[in-house]
């Protein structure tokens, strides 16, 4: 269904295509937690990116839960669909890049998962922290704080079930 809602708002394919990546990334994390909500997770993850159906820039988030409460999505996943950008935005960053001034920081487990799962996928392609880390440095002005939410989520979502 979520698939179709893509493409009924003509979402560009290659975005499609990366909302697919995020959703089996989304599941692998997943996999982890018992107590995550799996259809949430795969209707946030297949979501997360529909407002780029309008826009490609920051706003992107915000136009994507306009379109997913349009067709009646659940609360719990238009703030999947919100708060999915990086390891999140704090409302001074928020205010700083022209959103609304609130929290976007994902709150949930299933928020937090959606979330990581977008960082670690490039276009399609599944990539480290490392890379995600490096990129950040070159694209996100004064990216510390930004860089140590990406750790933390890291180390709460993966990096514990690896040692």
């Amino acid at each position: 269904m979520e698939i179709e809602l893509l493409e009924k708002e003509n979402t560009p394919e290659n975005v499609i295509e990366h909302c697919k990546a995020v959703c089996r990334k989304a599941m692998k994390i997943a996999a982890n937690f018992n107590d995550a909500d799996r259809d949430l997770i795969r209707q946030g993850a297949l979501l997360h990116d529909i407002g780029r159906s309008r826009t490609h820039g920051i706003t992107h988030a915000l136009e994507g839960v306009e379109i997913a409460q349009k067709y009646g999505y659940p609360v719990e996943v238009l703030n999947i669909i919100e708060r999915h950008i990086g390891a999140g935005i704090t409302p001074e960053e928020a205010q700083k890049l022209g959103l609304p001034k609130k929290s976007y920081v994902p709150q949930t487990i299933e928020e937090k998962i959606v979330a990581h799962a977008d960082n670690l996928i490039s276009g399609t392609r599944e990539v480290d922290i490392d890379f995600v880390i490096n990129k950040w440095k070159r694209s996100i002005e004064d990216s510390d704080d930004n860089i140590e939410r990406l750790i933390k989520l890291d180390y709460e979502l993966i990096k514990t079930f690896e040692e």
